[in-house]
């Protein structure tokens, strides 16, 4: 006799979610779920409305259709759930005429869940002065205090957007690197967005691809990954392969045609003149990206209040 595996939790999920600026939508019939203690990629290039998606969850904006769940409750009418997550924005708001000591000590008076024992040991063990001005330090520290501000909060959901932006090579894999040895103590949802997926390829076990203010893709990367492949053959032959594959996008020369396709787990059979790869993460986003009527499916599952 076998049991089913009982559903994940989501951590957060949107169902007809859509936000207007004036007469243009952000958002439009944005629909996802993501369960809870993933650390999840929001990808999609500038003007997708990642920020905009952003801003909603963690009720900065109240959504003109839809509705925006954190752990089952509704953000823009459960006061609760501002408890229950921190937002670092993409310019790390600080005050810059505070030193890191006067950050953390504002931080305890705001936050009832604040552990002000956690946020000095991070910061002493990253080698940052209690006494120097916010307005002082480099960009990656400034990064790591604002950070650690939104850990200190103890929350079930961490959001950053854009956290690398305008960070050097060496500041961004200090930041992951903590961050990331921080969230696997806790067990803290992380939802981070970037429009370079080459920041998030180490880091993350779950992927949103946000495309004109739709979710495009969404599931767990291992199993995303495992069901997309990269064909290579004839170019003669291309039309037909593609008839009786799920073609994602794909390229056509003279010779050659290139095609990602979705398929099973299992690899599909194929003329000997063709080759196939697995598909990295990266060239994954970037054909959804590049073929925006295309879409992982099945759709992601909601779960009811």
């Amino acid at each position: 006799m076998t049991t089913e595996k009982p559903a994940e939790r989501p951590a957060f999920e949107t169902t007809g979610l859509g936000v207007r600026y004036r007469r243009n939508w952000a958002l439009r019939d944005c629909t996802v779920s993501v369960p809870a203690g993933r650390v999840v990629a929001l990808v999609g290039p500038n003007g997708a409305g990642k920020t905009t998606l952003l801003h909603t969850l963690v009720g900065l904006l109240r959504p003109d259709a839809g509705v925006a769940r954190l752990f089952g409750g509704d953000v823009a009418s459960d006061e609760n759930m501002l408890a229950r997550m921190a937002f670092v924005a993409q310019d790390k708001p600080l005050y810059d005429y505070f030193t890191v000591a006067e950050m953390l000590r504002f931080g305890r008076e705001l936050n009832p869940r604040w552990d002000g024992d956690f946020a000095r040991a991070r910061v002493n063990g990253l080698g940052i002065p209690l006494s120097r001005k916010v307005g002082k330090l480099s960009g990656g520290q400034r990064a790591q205090v604002a950070i650690t501000m939104a850990l200190a909060k103890r929350p079930d959901l961490l959001v950053l957007d854009e956290p690398l932006a305008s960070l050097d090579p060496l500041a961004r894999d200090d930041v992951m690197r903590a961050l990331m040895g921080t969230v696997a103590e806790t067990g803290t949802t992380v939802l981070m967005s970037s429009h370079v997926v080459s920041d998030l390829v180490d880091t993350c076990d779950w992927l949103v691809v946000l495309n004109g203010g739709q979710v495009q893709v969404s599931g767990d990367i291992d199993e995303l990954l495992a069901c997309h492949r990269v064909l290579s053959g004839p170019a003669g032959l291309a039309e037909g392969v593609a008839g009786r594959l799920s073609v994602v996008t794909g390229t056509r020369g003279e010779r050659q045609a290139t095609l990602l396709i979705r398929n099973g787990t299992e690899p599909p059979v194929l003329d000997p003149q063709w080759t196939q790869r697995p598909a990295g993460l990266e060239e994954m986003v970037l054909a959804y990206l590049r073929s925006p009527e295309s879409a992982s499916l099945p759709r992601p599952a909601v779960v009811p209040a």
